[in-house]
């Protein structure tokens, strides 16, 4: 949920800090108090598109920041900030966006610098806003068999997983198809390419981790000198002038001659013994080391032409000489298939028309699955619009196949197009008066019909959603009488056991609030300040009062007022 949001410098607030609770809680206000501004902040804060107009007037940036809680541990978030190596460790997210007056926008998730599609990938997951104009979702037919598949998923996405599992093998013949039915000019054009290529590479010889080698070779004779230096002072050091293992020869000597007097010096003895032995074959050992060493300036040009040959080949096959390689090898196969170009495609086709048999009866199976999740959809979707006195609605959902190429495979008849997502064209219809026909949703229902049958979707959408807010931005426009006491309780009813933010201009709707935030603006030192004041309840009942009333609020409207929220409380309990 979102427990808190801070906003700074956006368009007319200043400086305002809001907690939010669970439950409902409705946002209300005169027209232009700034409570749409708020919104638009959470929409921004969680990856919508911003701008330099957002930055209040005369100030260098807006600051967005919302502090949510997650009470699930494994809510698809938390794996998503994981992939993006974000801690959630203990169980918050703070999102945070700075919006520039030239219109750049820095983001953070928990303090970690992100780019605007990882904010907008995270918030999304966690917050879900519906405003007036957000009913276009529903009015876009490409968008509803997301919706479908999202009511569906717990018996979608296994069917789902088994089509695209076999939809990939079939994607990557159809493109191996493709390459080889090209232009035959072309095709020729490549071949002589991809020879000279592989010619290049074979001619080089190259070796396994060869660079890497030649790198420590070269850096053993550009440093031969100090080497040399180095090793010949430690081995004079130890057998030199200096007589390094002599004295301790004698030391290890003299402490024999008493090594017996006690265990101290017995321990003495041996540990000089030891060190005495270590130092003398480590001194032979640099003295074999002194004798391989030789410098042989030829070889080092030898080195550095190879390591020259071989940055060329990186610069045009591959970043090692492993990629080298396997680059090789690729076009070395693709050689192959060009020259056998005919045999090639008889085989591919061969396996393509295999697969595509396997592909119509997974995709037959996904739309075997989508129907039956649509049936139940479609059910759930009436007593919806039923409790929202829409019971002679009809509400539909039509599936189609995607029409491809002619020549494609046929399903009920149609030459079907295969894609990721299956072959089902769906759209939702509707008829909203009795003996007309079923029609596309878009071309049918009114606004005030639109936010009630979005209300009624997202009522079931919810639950399928896995977000942890809801936000609805004045959807009750175009309502009133039962129908805004309707809404009003299925709004609430959405908001049971989770987080819904709604701003009204509806009485009925602020009466079932949770709790209710009272939007109002002023002018101070000539410029217009907002603030956010939680109501108490004889504050709530003058609030509900102006709703019904308008300006004034008389003794008879708190009356109404009182009513009116008497009954959302036992609305509430039922």
């Amino acid at each position: 949920m979102l427990a808190e949001l801070s906003i700074k410098n956006f368009a007319i607030i200043e400086a305002l800090t809001v907690s939010f609770e669970k439950g409902l809680t409705v946002l209300t206000g005169e027209t232009g108090a700034g409570k749409s501004i708020i919104i638009d902040a959470v929409h921004l804060l969680v990856g919508g598109r911003g701008s330099s107009e957002f930055v209040r007037y005369g100030e260098k940036r807006a600051e967005l920041e919302g502090l949510f809680l997650l009470d699930d541990d494994a809510h698809p978030v938390l794996e998503r900030c994981q992939e993006f190596g974000i801690d959630t460790s203990d169980g918050m997210i703070v999102l945070r966006r700075d919006i520039s007056a030239a219109g750049k926008s820095i983001c953070r998730v928990n303090g970690k610098l992100v780019t605007i599609g990882i904010l907008r990938e995270i918030g999304q997951l966690m917050i879900d806003i519906h405003g007036q104009h957000d009913n276009q979702e529903l009015m876009n037919e490409e968008n509803h068999w997301k919706l479908l598949d999202q009511y569906g998923s717990s018996k979608i996405n296994h069917a789902l997983s088994s089509y695209r599992e076999i939809y990939i093998t079939y994607a990557s013949l159809q493109k191996k198809i493709k390459q080889l039915s090209e232009n035959e000019q072309e095709m020729a054009h490549r071949l002589d390419l991809i020879q000279f290529q592989l010619e290049e590479i074979e001619k080089a010889d190259l070796k396994l981790k060869e660079d890497e080698q030649l790198m420590e070779e070269k850096n053993e004779i550009s440093n031969f000198e100090k080497v040399y230096e180095s090793l010949q002072n430690s081995y004079n050091s130890l057998h030199g002038e200096q007589r390094g293992l002599d004295y301790i020869g004698h030391s290890m000597s003299h402490l024999e001659e008493v090594s017996s007097i006690n265990e101290s010096l017995k321990e003495m003895s041996e540990t000089v013994s030891n060190c005495y032995y270590m130092l003398e074959d480590l001194s032979f050992q640099i003295r074999s080391e002194l004798d391989r060493l030789e410098f042989d300036p030829e070889r080092l040009n030898e080195i550095e032409a190879r390591l020259a040959e071989i940055t060329h080949l990186k610069r045009k096959y591959g970043q090692s000489v492993e990629e080298i390689l396997e680059y090789a090898a690729g076009i070395e196969e693709e050689i192959d298939t060009i020259q056998n170009r005919d045999s090639h495609l008889y085989k591919l086709k061969n396996e393509l028309d295999s697969v595509t048999k396997d592909l119509v009866i997974e995709a037959s199976n996904l739309t075997a699955v989508r129907r039956k999740s649509a049936a139940e959809l479609i059910k759930n979707i009436q007593q919806e619009l039923k409790e929202l006195y829409m019971e002679k609605t009809k509400f539909e959902v039509m599936f189609g196949v995607r029409k491809g190429h002619p020549d494609s495979v046929q399903i009920d008849g149609v030459p079907a197009k295969f894609t990721e997502n299956g072959v089902d064209e769906t759209e939702f219809y509707l008829s909203t008066n009795p003996g007309e026909p079923l029609k596309p949703l878009s071309k049918i229902a009114s606004g005030g019909e639109l936010s009630r049958i979005m209300l009624a979707m997202k009522s079931i959408f919810s639950k399928h959603q896995g977000v942890t807010s809801i936000i609805f931005d004045e959807v009750d426009t175009g309502v009133s009488g039962r129908v805004a006491q309707a809404i009003a309780e299925k709004i609430y009813k959405v908001s049971v056991g989770s987080q819904v933010l709604c701003i009204t201009h509806l009485p009925q709707v602020a009466a079932m609030a949770d709790t209710h935030l009272f939007i109002s603006k002023e002018t101070v030192k000539g410029r217009t300040k907002t603030s956010v004041k939680p109501l108490l309840e004889e504050e709530k009942i003058k609030e509900v009062g102006r709703m019904i009333a308008g300006v004034e609020v008389t003794d008879l409207t708190k009356q109404h007022a009182k009513e009116l929220l008497a009954l959302a409380e036992a609305a509430k309990s039922f």
